[in-house]
Parts: C-alpha cells; sequence; structure tokens
C-alpha cells in the first residue's frame, strides 16, 4: 500500500518511483524568481528591519530577483533573512510547476505562484530529511518504506498548481514524521541519550552536556548554551537553535540537521559539523573574532559548499 496519498492527478512519473526520481533540495537562487522575497510576508522585530505582507515584493529586492543587501542583511536588521531554505522549492516552482514564467512579466501567474511556493517549499523540506534518512545505513530495516514516500513526494512537486495549492499537507507531514521517527531510533540505537523532544530549553546551562544520540526534536534551544556539547547522533529534527551557543560542539552525524538551523545559531572554528555543511561567516573563531578566515579556509572548517545565495531567506521552525 503507498505510503503517500495524492488527492488528483500528479506528472507522469510513476508514483513511488524512489528518491532517485526527487527534485533538488538545495536553493539555487539562479533559477527562482524571488519567491521567498515576495510570497512570504514578515513583520517587524527583531529577525525583519521591517513589515512585509504575503504576496508584496520586499523593498530590497531587484528586478533581476537577487537582494540588494545580500551581504548586509544582518547589519541592515534582516537576520531572519540569512536563516530561511527553501530547500530547492523557489526553482522548483519557478522553473517546473510554472515553466519558467516570470510573475513580473506575466501577473496571471502571480497569485498561484505565491501560492504554491510554501507547500512546495513543504514537500521539499520532507524530501530533505528522508534523504537524510536513506544515507543512514542503520536505518536500512526502513529504508524501503523511506523509498516509496520519497518517491510520492517527489511526484507531487510536479503536480500542477491546482493540486499543490490543494494539498492537505499535515497529514503528509504526519506520515513523514513517523518513518523519520522509526529511522531515527534505527541510527540512535547503539547511542540511544536523553528524551528531550519538544522541551523548553530556552537559555539552558547545558555546556558540556553529554547529548550523543538525545532526542531533541523540536526541543526550543533558543539562546541555549551548548558550548562543548556532545551531539553526536543527536536528533535534531525541528529544534530552534536561534542563538544558540554551538562552540566548540560536535555536531558530527547530527540527524536531520540543517544549514539555516546552524546559520541560525552562534559558534566557532572549534564546532565540528558534518562534511556536507558550511560554517556560517558570522560564527566566531575559538579565540572570538569573526570566523570569516575559517569560513574561507577550509584547513579550519569541515564542510564544503560555498554559500553565495542571491537573496535572503527566512526561517522556519518545523519538524517533519
Amino acid at each position: 500500500m503507498p505510503v503517500l496519498r495524492s488527492p488528483g492527478p500528479v506528472s507522469d512519473t510513476a508514483v513511488g518511483a524512489g528518491a532517485d526520481a526527487a527534485p533538488e533540495v538545495r536553493a539555487d537562487c539562479s533559477r527562482c524568481f524571488g519567491l521567498c522575497c515576495v510570497a512570504l510576508p514578515f513583520a517587524r522585530s527583531a529577525d525583519f528591519a521591517v513589515d512585509k505582507p504575503a504576496g508584496t515584493p520586499c523593498g530590497n529586492l531587484r528586478p533581476d530577483s537577487r537582494c540588494g543587501i545580500h551581504d548586509r542583511l544582518r547589519d541592515r536588521g534582516f537576520t531572519g533573512c540569512t536563516v530561511f531554505d527553501c530547500f530547492g522549492a523557489g526553482q522548483q516552482v519557478s522553473q517546473v510547476t510554472f515553466g519558467g514564467r516570470d510573475w513580473r512579466g506575466d501577473p496571471g501567474v502571480a497569485g498561484p505562484m505565491f501560492a504554491v511556493f510554501p507547500v512546495m517549499r513543504q514537500l521539499h523540506e520532507l524530501l530533505r530529511y528522508l534523504g537524510d534518512a536513506l544515507a543512514r545505513p542503520e536505518a536500512a530495516p526502513v529504508h524501503a518504506e523511506l523509498r516509496v514516500a520519497a518517491g510520492e513526494l517527489s511526484a507531487l512537486t510536479r503536480a500542477d498548481a491546482d493540486t499543490l495549492t490543494g494539498l492537505d499537507v499535515p497529514p503528509l507531514r504526519r506520515t513523514v514524521s513517523d518513518l523519520l521517527l522509526r529511522a531515527s531510533e534505527l541510527v540512535r540505537a547503539g547511542s540511544r541519550g536523553r528524551e528531550l523532544r519538544g522541551a523548553d530549553l530556552f537559555g539552558a546551562r547545558l555546556r558540556g552536556a553529554a547529548l550523543g544520540g538525545a532526542s531533541l526534536r523540536g526541543a526550543l534551544l533558543v539562546a541555549a548554551d551548548l558550548s562543548g556539547a556532545d551531539l553526536r547522533r543527536a536528533d535534531v529534527i525541528g529544534a530552534d537553535l536561534r542563538d544558540a551557543d554551538l562552540s566548540g560542539a560536535d555536531l558530527t552525524g547530527c540527524l536531520f540537521l540543517t544549514q539555516a538551523q546552524l546559520d541560525g545559531a552562534r559558534g566557532d572554528s572549534a564546532t565540528v559539523l558534518p562534511d556536507e555543511f558550511t560554517r556560517p561567516a558570522h560564527w566566531a573563531d575559538a579565540d572570538g573574532s569573526r570566523a570569516s578566515r575559517a569560513a574561507s579556509d577550509p584547513s579550519r572548517r569541515r564542510g564544503g559548499r560555498d554559500r553565495r545565495g542571491g537573496r535572503g531567506r527566512r526561517g522556519s521552525r518545523k519538524a517533519g
């Protein structure tokens, strides 16, 4: 029986085709029409310098769909933009769902495009987590189910705009979440740590804490002191790490970690990251200075993806 159910016809790609048919889950701003800077709202706060309603272009968005202050977002009060990741939904909506039609030159697609974008983002986020679980050998007992789920979600990402806007996403999230939880338990079986799922750890003093293999799913860790903590193989899906101190922490093998979570946190050149992640430029060196050198010197960091994104991004705290 299929893991997920589509509400109607999707693409010509067979449902259940597997993870190999999955769309890109890394943002490519050069192939997007600035959707995160138009479709989504933000409110004036510590994260955003101004109010902006959904469907209204940000005042910093240039005609070429790039952010005019991308290299100064934090200094200009748009920290929230720096920690958003669409997981590749922007280019999928721009180039696949709407076939390269830009909302600027074709106003008729603006409304549908802006409505589809947040739905697509959720699908891509789930695909990102499924990809993580499929890459874990310990989760092999559920790999077949994970592949079916990934194939069906991939098919949905190629559906038409009406199908996408009509999706009931919460049941999809719950189904995938159950699979991810089973994968997480298998991966952490040999080092099962503390159960802190959904815990309120705002500002908690966890310096040097032994959290290897812990469940931190959906935990509130805003401004928590996790410096020097052992977070190896911890499940951090949906954990809110904004302004958390990860200086010197070991995140090797963290489950469902995202670049956006790291971008919202603080850390230094002693923080150990999984290979696929990039050390944020605003992190400090171990001596307390800015990490611009650590971010550009491969000998001083793990991970190698160059994050030269063309637009600002807004953060999200959603578990799979």
